[in-house]
């Protein structure tokens, strides 16, 4: 019985999960992203760097970014962002700058005033990145695998 239980339990969990509808591309699922555009200063980095993260509107439909961690006067990590539409769903868009600047694509999952999520399951790391406002706060994590890597932000005055 017990058994039984567990189980129908686990099939209505599932057919939950797959039952919520993607965000689709509107505007007002971009006006929910209102909160991302600014200057994030991060406040966990690793010992002797900083971090940096800038959002900016580029238009109704679009949000572009970039972020970086300096050692000193050297930049040790860049990339750079776009949340847009394609196919009426919405994309968050990373492109690690280095060598190959090749584009990696998440769709974004999940979407609140406060908070998305967007994922990859074929990119090798990350699978998933997250965005959770928190006050003045912004904590971001990727993760994957079995690994997570947080990223805290403070918005710069």
């Amino acid at each position: 019985m017990k058994a039984s239980i567990l189980v129908a339990a686990f099939l209505f969990s599932v057919a939950y999960s797959m039952a919520q509808e993607i965000p689709q591309a509107t505007p007002e699922n971009f006006k929910k992203l209102e909160w991302l555009p600014g200057v994030w200063n991060r406040t966990n980095p690793k010992p002797g760097t900083t971090g940096q993260e800038v959002w900016e509107k580029k238009s109704a439909q679009e949000l572009s970014g970039w972020f970086v961690t300096l050692n000193g006067k050297d930049t040790t990590f860049s990339e750079k962002f776009t949340i847009i539409e394609k196919d009426n769903k919405l994309y968050y868009v990373a492109t690690v700058i280095r060598g190959d600047n090749v584009p990696v694509s998440f769709l974004i999952t999940s979407l609140t005033d406060v908070d998305f999520v967007c994922e990859n399951p074929q990119h090798d790391f990350p699978k998933k990145i997250e965005y959770h406002l928190k006050g003045n706060q912004l904590h971001a994590a990727i993760s994957g695998d079995g690994r997570s890597i947080p990223f805290l932000f403070e918005r710069k005055k």
